[in-house]
């Protein structure tokens, strides 16, 4: 390459470089989208949030439920909490939905529901983040947290409870439809209901990658989810929160010690 040319020469590349995206710090970013959702196709993603304030709800005790969901074959988690994210981050190689819950006194909204929030979990190294997508009074717009999210060059879950939801959080440029907050936002169902299938099935035909989650409690609901539609499932309760297992067998068996057709030994 000669002095004459060399100018032309970079000229040319800069202008094929500007094709390629950027992140935030001007650093060339390759997309990795389809590759992270490929990973989670038809797999189980395990929630590792121990009951808040109970006996495991400590970071190391989060990072043992992580690793022994990566062992058991787990596609990717679901973390709460920078720190949390942050330490299993380092500690294993899935994919962490990485999460912010808050009490709000202003307003119901409780996942991620501020713009700090994240910035502090990207920064931590969530792969995927996940906000509130209902339309409820909240501090900060849905749109405004799904840019704010991918100008972190980080995958958008939509934690959503109605088809409206799942349609705007399109619009708005999420990459993922969780059906999360069925029966936990604008209406409140019992912990004993059924998984929503038939939201399910509506987002299924939006034709954006769809999660389900909310009340899988056996792998009879994650199957029949994958048969419903969604191409991945998150179960949280029924893997990691002790408490709650416990609890559902301890009430099974009263119910049946105090069944009238239980067997009666002579």
């Amino acid at each position: 390459m000669t002095d004459k040319t060399k100018p032309l020469f970079y000229s040319l590349f800069l202008k094929m470089c500007d094709k390629f995206p950027k992140s935030v710090e001007g650093r060339w970013a390759v997309d990795t989208t389809t590759k992270i959702l490929e990973k989670l196709r038809n797999k189980v993603v395990v929630s590792c949030q121990p009951v808040a304030g109970g006996p495991m709800d400590n970071t190391q005790i989060i990072i043992s439920l992580g690793l022994a969901a990566q062992s058991g074959g787990a596609a990717g988690l679901r973390i709460e909490g920078v720190e949390s994210v942050l330490s299993l981050a380092s500690a294993c190689s899935l994919p962490i939905i990485g999460i912010v819950k808050r009490d709000l006194e202003s307003s119901p909204v409780r996942i991620t529901p501020l713009l700090e929030d994240v910035d502090a979990l990207a920064e931590a190294g969530a792969t995927i983040i996940a906000y509130d997508a209902t339309q409820r009074d909240r501090p900060v717009s849905t749109e405004a947290l799904v840019q704010r999210i991918k100008g972190h060059g980080v995958l958008a879950m939509a934690d959503c409870a109605r088809i409206d939801d799942g349609r705007q959080a399109i619009a708005e440029g999420a990459d993922i439809l969780g059906t999360t907050l069925s029966g936990y936002a604008y209406e409140e169902v019992s912990e004993n209901s059924a998984p929503d299938v038939a939201l399910l099935g509506e987002f299924a035909k939006l034709g954006t990658f769809v999660i389900a989650e909310g009340r899988l409690k056996t792998p009879r609901d994650a199957a029949n989810a994958i048969r419903n539609g969604a191409d991945a499932v998150v179960v949280g309760s029924a893997i990691t929160r002790v408490e709650y297992i416990t609890t559902w067998f301890s009430d099974a068996v009263a119910e049946a010690s105090a069944s009238p057709a239980r067997l009666v030994k002579p």
